[in-house]
């Protein structure tokens, strides 16, 4: 990365017209963007993370987390799919159309030495992507779900981005055409190429620097004319997964957020007794869990989403589909006997 780069990565504080929108945003009060529900604690909570005592088995040894090197240039040309490359990157191709969710394929953070993916993890990068995406969705500009080095390298590839409002600024800034992004407030919704994306909220907090951030942070419903799949983004459990399953019927696949959870912060991200009520408010048909098996942002051992997802399935009677890294997942084919 050029010397240049490392300012750069941290992206620029909204300005101009993109400013003045998101001042008129019903969510922007007091300066900065509200959850719904009232969160606090965050800074000193954070504090307890950094400098309290460590577990054992938070970071697997290389080969405990399978990954599968999947011919990124061969997939099915034709039916829907799902691919997650660990944390909440993910691909996923709806009505032939492709979406490359939360990419980070080099660092979740700042500096490589910080948060390092784990053992085996890294193994995708951004030349193993499709040689066309038609959409690159973000939830929100936190490090470990927007890498400037992997949006930079796939700026070539993407045509049109679908961020939460305010994000758009960092992709302006890095060199993004203002015509490829469709910035979209909470509860706001856009049309494109056949699918439409709805921007709904989630109870988290977004931001890449240490300055007030004006950016937000996001869930989304995809919807093509067959099928509507839902990603939680992060956050907190409350009362919006009751209130999208009743908006939003017969949800095919919930892409939910399942890791880096901790008592300290259980207000901004879903802890693992929410997990299963979470995809139960959705009505969703089945599920898959994502923000986890490759990076450490919490103190639980590495390998609890796994059971945590397993045992949120038992307790509502949900069907869960087991990705592994790299392993693709085909909607019609694998419905019909789904890996519990």
């Amino acid at each position: 990365m050029k010397p240049s780069d490392l300012i750069k990565q941290f992206g620029r504080t909204a300005r101009g017209e993109r400013l003045e929108r998101i001042r008129k945003s019903p969510h922007f009060v007091n300066d900065k963007f509200q959850n719904e529900e009232p969160t606090s604690g965050m800074l000193k909570n954070l504090g307890k993370f950094l400098f309290g005592k460590k577990p054992k088995n938070r970071i697997p040894k290389l080969g405990e987390i399978p990954v599968i090197k999947t011919d990124l240039s061969c997939l099915p040309e034709s039916g829907d799919f799902y691919l997650w490359f660990g944390h909440s990157s993910f691909l996923l191709r709806l009505d032939g159309k492709t979406i490359l969710a939360d990419p980070v394929f080099y660092k979740g953070s700042p500096v490589s030495f910080v948060n390092r993916a784990f053992p085996g993890t890294n193994l995708y990068k951004p030349q193993d992507m499709p040689k066309e995406i038609d959409f690159l969705l973000i939830s929100h500009d936190h490090w470990d779900h927007l890498d400037y080095q992997t949006v930079i390298e796939l700026k070539g590839r993407v045509k049109k981005v679908v961020c939460p409002l305010g994000v758009g600024e960092n992709f302006e800034y890095w060199g993004y055409d203002k015509r490829q992004l469709i910035e979209l407030d909470w509860y706001e919704s856009a049309t494109s190429n056949g699918l439409t994306f709805h921007c709904l909220s989630t109870q988290h907090f977004s931001g890449r620097g240490f300055w007030k951030s004006k950016t937000m942070p996001a869930s989304w419903l995809m919807e093509s004319p067959s099928r509507r799949v839902f990603f939680s983004g992060d956050g907190g459990y409350n009362s919006r997964f009751k209130r999208f399953g009743e908006q939003f019927r017969d949800i095919d696949l919930a892409i939910m957020e399942n890791g880096q959870y901790d008592a300290n912060w259980s207000q901004i991200h879903t802890m693992p007794e929410q997990l299963g009520k979470a995809v139960a408010d959705l009505g969703a048909k089945c599920f898959v869990t994502v923000h986890h098996s490759k990076f450490c942002l919490s103190n639980h051992h590495w390998d609890e989403p796994r059971k945590n997802e397993r045992k949120a399935a038992e307790q509502y009677g949900l069907q869960l589909i087991t990705c592994q890294i790299g392993e693709l997942f085909l909607f019609d084919y694998n419905f019909a006997s789904p890996k519990v």
